[in-house]
This record gives C-alpha cells, structure tokens and sequence, in this order.
C-alpha cells in the first residue's frame, strides 16, 4: 500500500470512529441488559429501581463480557460485580460523593474539560472547571490531569464534603521554573523566569490568519521574530538565518521544518502539547542553533482513555489518537495528507503559485512547456509511553514527514514530440528512545538516543540537451546525552551530563550528458560535557541559573567553552527584571551554490564546517529586559546585543555582487523588542513593535561593513482576539520595513556583459503590509466535541514585493525579476474531538 492509500485510509478511520460515536443512540439500560444476556449467556441481578429511567449507548459487540460490564459502569454510574456462573449483580453507587473547581493557578480560569479519574470512576469538568465524582470509601485517591498543566494526585481527606472547594492546576514546567507573565500574547503563551516562552497548544488562544495552533506560524507574532519570505522554513530570529535555529522534536534534531516546501509547519499540532522557544539564555544542555531553539513536546503521561481527533481544512486532512495498553502504557498516532490528489482548492493554488514562482516549475525556455505539475505531503508521528515502574519511565518516538513535487517538460526536439518528467523530494525520518528514572525524591537520570535523516533530491530533465541532471542533499546525525539531576533542596537543583553527536552530511552532482558525477561525504563529530545550577528563592522572586558547555570537535581537535546564564528578579510585585547572556557554536550550515538548484524550489543545501573557507559558527548574546504585568495589563521591553562569527556569503543568498563570491564573515545585531498587551473581559488587545540593526562585515569583500540581507529596521505586530461563549474572532496586522536589496547603477546597468550593481543593500523593497483575521465556533454534538473555523490571510490582498534581483537578457539589457507574497488566501476546516 502506498503512502498516499495508507494515509487516506488512517483518516478515514478517524472520522468512522468520530461519527460512529456522535450517531450511536442511546437504549434504555434494561434492553441492553437482555440483550447482553443473549450474547453471553449471562444474568444481571438488580432491584427494578435500580436501572429505572437509564438510557445508555449498547457496547461495542466485539467486547468481552468484562469489558462490556466495565462500559456499562462507567455510563451509568452504577456498581456492577462479576458473580460465579457469569452472575452479575447491579446495585446503586451509594459511595461518597466529592467536588470542586478547576482552576488556572496563574489567571484563575476555569479549566474545562479537565479529567478527574477515582478507582475506575471518570469525569470531565464544564465551563465552569466544575466536577462531581462519586467515590466508594475514604481510602480512595483522586487524580486530576489536564493537558498543558501538571498532574494531581489529591487523596479523600483533601477535599471538604460540605463545600466545593477551588483546586489550582499549575501549568507543567519544568523544576524551579514559574510563570512570570501568562497569556503573553494570547491564551496558553506564557513567559518564565528561565527566560524562555512556552506555547500550550491545546489552550492555544486564536491568532489572526491562524485555525490551528501552527507553532512556526505563530511565533512569527513575538517580537524580534520575523520570515524575510513568508515562510515557516526561513525564520529569522533577531536576524539570523533559518539554519542557525536548533529546532526539536522530543528533543531529537529536525533539519526538514516546512510542509509545502514552507508555507506550513511540518510538524502535527495535534500531537505536539508543548513548545518552548528560547531567544537567548539557553540551557548548557542544548548544543547548536546560534540564533535561537524552538524545542517541540508531546504528552509525557499515560493516558488511561481512548481519545483523539479527526479534521480537514482546505489543504490537507489529519487526526491523531491516543489508544491506552492497560495502566502503564500507551500509544499515540498522529497523521496528515495533503488533499490536492482529491481536489485543488483554491487555497491550494494560491499556495502553489507562491512556492512555484521564479522556479522552472511555472517557467521553462520558451520551446519547453510544462505540464501535469503535482504535489503531495504527508507526515506520520508514532509514540510509545511505557510507564515500567512507579521511579522508571519509557518513551519510544518515530517521525516521518515527506513533500514531492513532479512535473512533465515537454518539447519537440529533432521533429519528435518528447516529454520526460523533472520532480523534486524533500523528506525527515526521525526516531528516539528516552529513558527516566527516578532514584529517590532528590536524584534523577535520564539517558537519550535518536538518529534523524534528511534527503534533498531532484532531478532535472533538460529535453533541448537531452541530459538528465540529479542532485541529492543528505544529512544523517545520530546523537546520544546521559544527564543526571540532584535537587539539593527546594532551592537548589544541580544537572550534569555528557553529549555525543555525530552528523554526517553528502552532496551528490551527477549529470548523464556529459557524464559528470561529484559525490562528497563529510562527518563532523563532537563530544560534550555539560553542568548547570538552579536557584529560586523561597518567596519566588529570586530565579538564577548558570551553565558551563565543553565541546570538543574531533575532526578539528578543536575545543570549545561555552558560558549560558539567565537571572530574573522581580521587584515591587509587578515588576521583573531579567538578564540572559550565552555563547553557542554550530557546525552545520545551508548554502546556496546556484539559484536554480534543485528547480530552485528548495535552493538550499546543508554542509558541514571544515573549520578553513567554512569556519565553524560562534555567537555571542547578551540582553536585558523589564517587564511589568497588573490586573490585564502587560508591558515588556528587552534590548539585546548579538553578535555571529563564521558565516558565509554562501549562507546568505545573495542575488547581487556577491552571489559567486565566497568568504567568510560575521553579522551583528543590536536590538529592542517592546509588547504592550491588555485584557478585557473577553478580550484581548496586543501590540508589539521591534526595532533592529543588523550589519554585515566580511574578509574579502571590498567594504568593511554594510546592512544585512535580514535588517528588518522597524516591525510592527498587532491583534485583537475577542470571545463570546463558544465563539473566538481575532485580526491583525503584520508592518515591517522592506528588507535591503540592491540596484543595478542608474543609467550604466550592464556593465561587461553582467550587471553593474551599485553598493549592495543601499537600496529597500516597499515596506511589507498584511492584514488576517481568524473565527473559530466550537460545540458539543452528544459525546463528541466540534470546531468549525475559517481564516484569511492577506484580508486586503496587497501585493508585497519580498525579493527583487537582476539578470541580463538577450538584449543585454538589465531584467528586472520580482517574487511577491500570498495574496488574499482563504481557509476553513472542521475538527472533531472524541
């Protein structure tokens, strides 16, 4: 069964399941008795006012008689037991009966749909975070979970039996962290005294031009995070490029991040729970990604109930499960296709023509025509929690995710009709196993291995050479961390641990006419050592934590020391101040050797440092911040100096001058980042505004220093999110300055056959303009859960200039070619939750 077959079937599934438990009806409890009796040939006992007035959905028939029994007793509430000769008594729950509130620690929401779990007893809470569960004796412990928040365990003797109490959920951190400011834009985005930024999806607030709580969309919204072109695979954090980002899932190493070649993140939200995104202040333990991490969790405890989800939107179908194996284990699968082999929506061609343009997908020679152009995505995610013992935990990951794009060129050569097909891959196969174990209340170990591969490959059939040209990017890293935890006391908490990474990276040219093949393979290994100390003071004001990294790259003999530190101190109750410092190397970078690699629709290639021509990267960061957050009101500001050492021209795409010319350089960006947001009863206003400048220095070229491809001088990020009931609405505008391009010389454009540029990056594209908006309906449809949700991106459906550049004609006149944005794009999907 091929992919496309397999991924379509998994979907179709879901919706089964979904709408077979939305349409099943409900019996009265003594029709289903009998006819459970008939099939098991079994009794009930049970006083007639026993099941009175009970309606209840029949069992699945594929069942056991005890799986069955257990069912009926979590519907009806009542006390079934398995007597001999398959005698089953029924009698009223006569138990204790306990209740409460629900709430966010932090904002004091009402957690709805929270589960509380008592020795086989189950309930959900409402709106109003309320519950109601009946227990059968005082010896009984109730367990409360909610995604996003930390488990609670709560014994009888807890609650009060004459009043519902309130019971504060605390939003799952790690140790000695704390929230400093919550709904740091939206809903379920918080900041922590560590100094990095957590998204919870599944209290993901709406963003504008959003439907699902697409991570590499949103953080587009912080302040000092932009895409130069609009895309999740070219983020640019505080004015770095997208390669020098250390992105994680489950703490193994993606180099693929973009579904539709990167207009959509390529990781499932459905399945990711958690994401933590660090600017600067990294922890020792982390190694790469000079300019910032993004680091993706899943659900770390075992789920004791069948749940998932299944939806479309107008680009691709998904849905995820959660299927429990007994107490300790369980499984999670998660799966998206795009749906363009079943129909091309209109936002799936606006999607195409974005990614397509400039490229020899939508041009070709004016004798070649292209046609039958197709694309397909998919990703699959698998995990497997084991919980071996009450102090030993077990997590096995598996991702795969997969983009392919083929079209036929067709011409006349020698007055014969020919066609041959040109078609472009790009995929990640991941996998890891994560070991935790727990030696007593103080001391803790986790042990870690995961190997990620990436593949770049396309093949380029020229009909007027009659040559086939094939190019492959691969990158394989398999990595390996121990680290060991000792909480000295509530204060103090000590990490050590050892890293082993290995990436190997291979780039294949190879050309059928004339024959020319270049296969090069290098491997770059590095071992770690790391330690890190936290503090937090007992009244919480005080947060320090200072780390030390040893590299040490064998290819190189080559050490490398690495300070990280972060302190935060809040002062008068409202305030905090914060300071984060951190010195980060990395070996892997992407280049671009010529425009029209791999159909220049994916132009970039990963390569590894030789520490000669392609030095091994170096930052350097420091930044100071003042926050203030009262009663709604939320004011930050963070100023910020970065400086990266051991970049290439290569690296940074030029289009100009610059374009074949190699040399190595650095860039540095100093920086403010401002945020102003304020919450209302049912709404929530936000702004924030970056200022940057960012500048480039050089060996070999002519000028000591000039703008960065990257300098986004002045941006502004606005919203409004407003909710009624079951109903969220949110708009918004994205401003930014236009990012530096450089011109031919006016009047002597064609210089010597090639073009006569003036000083690179004196000159700026139009400032870039773009208005979204987002609604979202939520209902319940008996035991299912429902979303219905509609966006729109561009609302004014501007047309933005993101890249300009120049190449000589026939006439050797300069042409002028422009790459615009996504105009006005619409999206709606539907999701059920079961």
């Amino acid at each position: 069964m091929n992919s496309n077959k397999a991924g379509f079937l998994f979907i179709i599934l879901l919706w089964a399941g979904c709408f077979w438990g939305w349409t099943q009806e409900s019996k009265p409890l003594v029709e289903v008795l009998t006819q459970l009796e008939a099939s098991y040939s079994c009794t009930f006992n049970y006083a007639e006012q026993t099941i009175q007035d009970i309606s209840v959905e029949a069992p699945n028939p594929n069942l056991s008689l005890a799986e069955s029994v257990d069912f009926l007793a979590n519907e009806t509430g009542l006390i079934f037991e398995i007597l001999e000769n398959n005698f089953i008594s029924i009698q009223k729950n006569t138990g204790l009966v306990l209740c409460g509130y629900i709430l966010d620690k932090d904002t004091f929401e009402p957690l709805e749909s929270a589960t509380v779990q008592a020795e086989g007893a189950s309930v959900v809470t409402d709106q109003k975070g309320y519950f109601s569960i009946k227990v059968r004796h005082s010896g009984v412990t109730v367990k409360i979970r909610y995604l996003g928040y930390r488990s609670l365990q709560r014994s009888y003797y807890n609650f009060k039996t004459s009043v519902c109490d309130a019971i504060y959920l605390v939003p799952e951190a790690e140790e000695l962290t704390q929230v400093i400011l919550s709904n740091y834009l939206v809903k379920g985005i918080d900041k922590l005294n560590t100094g990095e930024f957590q998204l919870n999806t599944d209290r993901f607030g709406l963003l504008p031009g959003l439907i699902e709580p697409d991570v590499l969309q949103a953080v587009q919204s912080f302040p000092g995070i932009q895409s130069i072109n609009e895309t999740v695979s070219n983020l640019n954090i505080r004015g770095g490029t997208h390669d020098q980002n250390l992105i994680l899932w489950d703490d193994i190493k993606m180099y693929k991040t973009g579904h539709f070649f990167g207009l959509i993140s390529a990781f499932n939200p459905q399945i990711t729970q958690k994401v933590s995104l660090r600017k600067n202040g990294t922890p020792s333990e982390y190694s790469d990604g000079v300019s910032g991490t993004i680091s993706m969790q899943t659900e770390e405890d075992v789920n004791g109930q069948l749940n998932g989800n299944i939806g479309v939107n107008l680009i691709d179908a998904s849905g995820f499960v959660d299927v429990p194996l007994g107490e300790k284990s369980s499984i999670q699968v998660a799966g998206r296709k795009s749906i363009s082999d079943v129909w091309k929506t209109p936002t799936y061609e606006e999607y195409f023509k974005r990614i397509s343009q400039d490229t020899e997908v939508s041009q070709n020679s004016e004798s070649v025509a292209n046609t039958d152009q197709t694309f397909d995505f998919y990703d699959v995610s698998f995990r497997w929690l084991y919980e071996i013992s009450e102090t030993d935990r077990l997590r096995l990951n598996f991702i795969l995710m997969d983009n392919a794009l083929t079209f036929d060129e067709n011409a006349v050569v020698s007055g014969v009709q020919t066609s041959r097909q040109s078609s472009v891959s790009q995929n990640n196969l991941a996998a890891g196993l994560f070991y935790e174990r727990e030696w007593s209340d103080r001391f803790a170990t986790i042990f870690q291995i995961y190997n990620s591969d990436y593949k770049l490959r396309a093949i380029n059939a020229n009909l007027l050479l009659t040559q086939r040209f094939l190019q492959e990017n691969k990158v394989s890293e398999t990595g390996t961390r121990i680290k060991g935890s000792y909480r000295l006391d509530d204060r103090w908490t000590g990490h050590v641990g050892y890293q082993l990474i290995e990436t190997k990276v291979t780039n294949l040219d190879d050309v059928d006419l004339p024959l020319f093949r270049s296969l090069i393979s290098e491997v770059v290994r590095s071992h770690s050592g790391f330690a890190q100390g936290d503090f937090l003071s007992r009244d919480g004001y005080t947060s320090i934590q200072v780390g030390f990294r040893y590299n040490y790259l064998d290819k190189f003999k080559k050490s490398l020391y690495e300070p990280r530190f972060t302190l935060n101190q809040r002062f008068a109750n409202y305030f905090n101040v914060e300071l984060l410092g951190e010195i980060k190397h990395q070996v892997a970078s992407q280049i671009i050797n010529f425009q029209n690699d791999f159909l220049g629709v994916e132009k970039r290639r990963w390569q590894l440092a030789n520490d000669q021509d392609i030095p091994v990267m170096e930052s350097k960061q420091v930044e100071l911040g003042l926050h203030y957050s009262q009663k709604g009101w939320l004011l930050s500001a963070e100023g910020y100096y970065k400086m990266v050492e051991g970049i290439t021209t290569q690296s940074q795409g030029f289009q100009d001058q610059y374009e074949f010319v190699k040399s190595a350089g650095d860039y540095e960006v100093y920086g403010l980042d401002f945020l102003f947001r304020k919450r209302f009863k049912g709404a929530n206003l936000w702004m924030s505004y970056s200022y940057m400048d960012n500048t480039y220095t050089f060996e070999n070229l002519q000028v000591d220093s000039f703008p960065s491809n990257l300098d986004i001088t002045h941006a502004v990020n606005g919203g409004l999110g407003y909710t009624y009931k079951n109903f969220e609405v949110s708009t918004g505008i994205h401003w930014r300055t236009g990012k530096p391009t450089t011109e031919p010389v006016a009047g002597d454009e064609v210089l010597n056959d090639a073009i006569n540029y003036a000083p690179s990056n004196t000159e700026r594209l139009e400032d870039y303009m773009r208005w979204d908006a987002s609604a979202m309906y939520r209902f319940k449809l008996k035991k299912t859960q429902w979303e219905l949700g509609v966006s729109v991106w561009n609302l004014l459906d501007k047309n933005n200039e993101i890249n300009r550049y120049y190449r000589v004609d026939a006439l050797n006149d300069a042409q002028q070619f422009r790459q615009t944005s996504l105009g006005i794009t619409t999206n709606a999907s539907i999701r059920c939750y079961f």
